[in-house]
């Protein structure tokens, strides 16, 4: 049941999304947790748990690790970073509505899941690349998410030429890619209503692409604060699936 407050600031967002066709959408794992997919950050992400004594989950999935200890990166990676029966939740399916009746430009995402585009979403800009695209180290053969598990072993080997299939996901000691970078700037700074969802806004440098807004009304919608709470128009502390959709199907 809502409350007064609660109430008014969805009508709030509800009059911001009535108002303009230049939505911008800029997520974090927290769009991804109501599709029952951990984050890394939160009191039951992969950060807290204990899964191997020597390292973190952060040095877990890094460039480093990657190289010196392939058959445990890729151990690690395929049982805690692959959620291959995962399906879009309530805010997925929001957004992608939002984009089909003209109101929202981009979805910019730090997640890897493909989920918005399983939704519907088409113009989605990856930051951390996505887990459905994998590319030989040598050859640069592609490979699908289900062409990827398929290879055998442990270390997944080209078909083709033998060497290591990498998935296109960005790992920490790794840049983030350039074109996606500017794409995903040039869009922010020209919206008018940037909504900010399910992200903690710590991990840079994509949590400083919000001081390149301009626009009127910047959203956030987070179960928790975050230290960006003081630059927004409209602050909403809940599920973002439930607020969206929401005012979404009302639309």
């Amino acid at each position: 049941m809502l409350n007064t407050i609660e109430k008014d600031k969805i009508t709030k967002l509800k009059r911001i999304i009535m108002d303009s066709d230049n939505i911008v959408f800029f997520g974090g794992a927290g769009v991804s947790t109501e599709s029952n997919i951990p984050d890394f950050r939160s009191s039951n992400g992969l950060f807290n748990k204990s899964l191997n004594k020597h390292f973190t989950p952060e040095q877990l999935v890094s460039r480093t690790y990657f190289e010196r200890y392939p058959d445990d990166f890729f151990d690690f990676y395929k049982k805690n970073l692959i959620f291959k029966d995962a399906r879009p939740n309530l805010a997925h399916h929001a957004l992608a509505k939002l984009e089909k009746i003209g109101k929202l430009k981009a979805v910019i995402t730090q997640n890897i899941d493909g989920l918005h585009q399983l939704a519907g979403s088409k113009n989605v800009f990856e930051l951390h690349g996505s887990v459905h695209s994998n590319t030989c180290t040598f050859c640069k053969s592609k490979y699908s998410l289900e062409e990827f598990l398929a290879l055998e072993g442990t270390t997944p080997k080209c078909s083709v030429c033998g060497n290591t299939v990498k998935p296109d996901v960005v790992l920490y000691e790794e840049s983030l890619d350039d074109r996606v970078i500017a794409e995903s700037i040039k869009i922010i700074s020209q919206a008018d209503v940037l909504i900010v969802g399910g992200t903690s806004l710590v991990v840079y440098p994509a949590a400083g692409f919000l001081n390149y807004f301009k626009g009127s009304e910047l959203v956030l919608i987070n179960k928790s604060s975050t230290n960006m709470d003081s630059m927004a128009s409209l602050i909403i502390n809940d599920s973002i699936g439930k607020i969206l959709s929401e005012i979404v199907n009302e639309l």
